[in-house]
C-alpha cells in the first residue's frame, strides 16, 4: 500500500471532516473525553485498552469495558468527595492499570486529570498541588511517604493503603480498591466543550517556577492527526511508547492518543535497560515503538546485547524530545530493520513538527520534519519576521492558520508567549525553505537531559535550600548517552567551606533528588568563587554554558 503524499493531506487538510470522523461527541455541542478514549470501545467485551507488567514480574490486561466499569466507580467516588467538573485530580502512581484508571475516571467526572511523575520530590509535588489546588492525590506505598512532607497536601487515596495504615500509627489513609468496590459502576459522563481543560500539565522554565499547561479538550483533533499521520498507528499494530505518562509525551500519545483510536497501549513500570527493552518487545511482538533518543541511544550503546541477526519484527519506530542523531537512525535501521523518524512538540502545544511515517515526503538527514496537518510552524527572527532558507529562527507557530492549535496561554499567566498572532516555542531552528526545519537549540537556558526537560531556576532554588549555598549556576553539559547532563557551579558561603568537597557535593545532589526530583540533579557539581554576571546581576549562563561545552564529555 503506498503512502498519502503529505503536501496533499497537508493543504486539503479539513478540521470539521475530522472532528465528525473521529469524535461522537461536539467540540461546541459536548463531550466527553472519557467516552471518546473509552466507553466508545467498550461494546466490544473483549477488546483490549491496556496490556501491563508488574514489578513483581507478572502481567495482566485491562479491557476497555473493564476501564468502563471501575473509570465509573471512580467517578462515583469522586462525586461522593465534592469533586467535579474543572476540579484537579493527581496521580502519583507507576505505570499499571491504576493509574488508567484514575485517569479515566477523572475525565469521566469532567474534571482535570494532574499527572505527577514518581520521581518527584516533595518540593516539586507541593509547588503542583498548591498552584493547582488539586482536590485528591492517588498514590501507593512507595510514593506516599513523599507527600507526608508536602505542606497542606490535598486528600489522598492510596492503593494497598492498609501497608501505610499498618506502619504509621493512627494513619487512616483511605484505600483505593476498597473505594472503587463500594461504588456502582454506572456513571453518566459529564459533558465539556473542546475549550475546557482535561489536563493540567506544568513545564519548566528558566526563570522562576514551572508553568501551568491546561490543555483543552479540542487537543484530542491534534492527538489523532499525530498518531495517524506521524507515529503511523494501524489497527493491526501492536503500539508501545516507552515514554513516562508522568509527562507530556507519555500521557499524550502513551495513554490519550492510542485510546482514542481504540487501540491497545502498553506499560512496563520496570527501570528502562536493553535487555527489558528487547524482553517487552519480544514478549508482546511490538511493531510500532515511540522512545525519546535517550532510548535508541542506550541501546545503540549497548549493540551487544541484541544477538547478531535477529530481527525483532519493528515496523517503524519514532522519536522525541530532542534531535535525533543520525548515527542513531543508521544504527536502527541495520539492526532493526526499521526507519525511525524524529518529531518536534513541546509541553504546550502537543507534537507541531514531524517526520511522518504514513505520509509521503523528502525526507533530510537530521531534520525535525514539516508542519503537522493543521499546524503552520515558521522560523522568526529577532523583529519576528519569518525567515528564509537557510536563515535561523525561533520556531514559531502561526496561530491563525493553525486550526489545530489549542494552546491558550500559561493557566495563571506566568508569561506571554505570544506575538504578533504567533506562539513563540523558545526553540530555534534552520529553515531550508521547503517547509522543513532542522533543530538548532534553545533559545533560553533549558536543559534537555535524557529526554526530560529541566529549567535551571527550579535546580537552582533547590540548592540554595542547603545553608552551605550562597548561590549557583545551572547548565547543560554535553553527555554521550544522555544528550547532556546537568552541571552545577556553586559558590558556598564564606563561613561554611566544607572539610570534604565530595561529602557536600553528594548531600547537594540527594538534595534535589529528594526536593526536586531524581532527573533532575547535578551530577557534576563544581565549587568556584563567584559565578559571571551582568552589570545588573543576572547571572551570565551562556558563560557557564561555553565553559562547560568546552570541558571533557563526560
Amino acid at each position: 500500500m503506498g503512502l498519502q503524499n503529505y503536501a496533499d493531506v497537508y493543504s486539503n487538510f479539513d478540521p470539521a471532516a475530522l472532528e465528525a470522523e473521529i469524535l461522537d461527541g461536539s467540540l461546541d455541542g459536548g463531550l466527553n473525553v472519557c467516552h471518546e478514549i473509552c466507553d466508545k470501545w467498550a461494546t466490544d467485551p473483549k477488546r483490549v485498552a491496556l496490556y501491563y507488567e508488574r514489578d513483581d514480574g507478572g502481567d495482566g490486561v485491562l479491557t476497555f469495558a473493564e476501564l468502563k466499569d471501575k473509570s465509573a466507580r471512580f467517578a462515583n467516588y469522586l462525586t461522593s468527595q465534592g469533586i467535579g467538573k474543572g476540579d484537579r485530580v493527581a496521580a502519583m502512581l507507576p505505570r499499571g492499570p491504576e493509574l488508567l484508571v484514575v485517569i479515566a475516571g477523572t475525565l469521566r467526572a469532567g474534571a482535570v486529570y494532574q499527572p505527577l511523575f514518581t520521581a518527584f520530590g516533595s518540593g516539586a509535588i507541593e509547588y503542583r498541588l498548591e498552584r493547582a489546588g488539586t482536590k485528591l492525590v492517588v498514590t501507593d506505598p512507595t510514593n506516599y511517604p513523599k507527600l507526608t512532607e508536602v505542606k497542606n497536601c490535598s486528600p489522598v487515596l492510596c492503593i494497598d493503603a492498609s501497608r501505610i495504615n499498618a506502619e504509621k500509627a493512627g494513619a487512616n489513609v483511605p484505600d483505593f480498591q476498597h473505594v472503587l468496590a463500594d461504588q456502582k459502576p454506572d456513571f453518566a459522563p459529564v459533558m465539556i466543550t473542546g475549550n475546557d481543560p482535561f489536563l493540567q500539565m506544568f513545564t519548566s522554565g528558566t526563570v522562576g517556577k514551572s508553568k501551568g499547561v491546561a490543555v483543552p479538550a479540542r487537543a484530542l483533533m491534534a492527538f489523532y492527526v499525530y498518531m495517524k499521520y506521524a507515529i503511523d498507528l494501524r489497527d493491526d499494530d501492536v503500539f508501545w511508547n516507552v515514554a513516562d505518562p508522568g509527562w507530556a509525551y507519555g500521557l499524550y500519545y502513551a495513554v490519550v492518543g492510542p485510546l482514542l483510536m481504540g487501540h491497545a497501549t502498553h506499560f512496563n513500570p520496570g527501570a528502562f535497560t536493553p535487555e527489558s527493552t528487547y524482553d517487552m518487545i519480544r514478549k508482546y511482538k511490538i511493531t510500532n515503538l515511540a522512545a525519546a533518543p535517550t532510548a535508541y541511544r542506550l541501546l545503540k550503546a549497548n549493540d551487544h546485547v541484541l544477538p547478531e541477526g535477529e530481527n525483532l519484527g519493528l515496523r517503524v519506530a519514532s522519536s522525541a524530545g530532542e534531535p535525533l542523531n543520525p548515527e542513531v537512525v543508521n544504527w536502527i535501521k541495520n539492526r532493526h530493520y526499521c526507519p525511525v523518524t524524529d518529531h518536534y512538540g513541546q509541553t504546550e502545544t502537543g507534537m507541531t513538527c514531524c517526520n511522518f511515517l504514513a505520509l509521503e515526503h523528502p525526507q533530510r538527514p537530521g531534520s525535525m520534519g514539516y508542519s503537522s496537518p493543521g499546524h503552520r510552524v515558521v522560523a522568526l527572527n529577532e523583529k519576528n519576521e519569518e525567515v528564509g532558507e537557510g536563515e535561523v529562527g525561533q520556531i514559531s507557530v502561526d496561530v491563525k492558520a493553525s486550526p489545530l492549535f489549542h494552546f491558550d496561554g500559561y493557566t495563571w499567566g506566568e508569561k506571554d508567549p505570544f506575538v504578533n498572532g504567533y506562539y513563540l516555542t523558545g526553540d530555534m531552528a534552520l529553515c531550508h525553505g521547503d517547509g522543513s526545519f532542522s533543530f538548532s537549540g534553545r533559545d533560553d537556558d533549558i536543559i534537555t537531559t535524557a529526554g526530560y526537560r529541566v529549567g535551571p531556576a527550579d535546580v537552582e532554588s533547590t540548592l540554595l535550600e542547603h545553608a552551605a549555598v550562597a548561590e549557583s549556576g545551572v547548565v547543560a553539559k554535553p553527555d554521550e548517552k544522555r544528550g547532556s547532563i546537568i552541571k552545577a557551579y556553586v559558590v558556598i558561603k564564606g563561613d561554611q567551606q566544607p572539610a570534604d568537597d565530595q561529602s557536600l557535593r553528594d548531600e547537594l545532589q540527594d538534595l534535589v533528588r529528594r526536593r526536586l526530583s531524581t532527573h533532575a540533579y547535578p551530577r557534576e557539581i563544581e565549587f568556584v568563587h563567584e559565578l559571571p554576571k551582568t552589570p545588573s546581576g543576572k547571572i551570565q549562563r551562556f558563560v557557564l554554558r561555553d565553559r562547560a561545552q568546552g570541558e571533557p564529555v563526560s
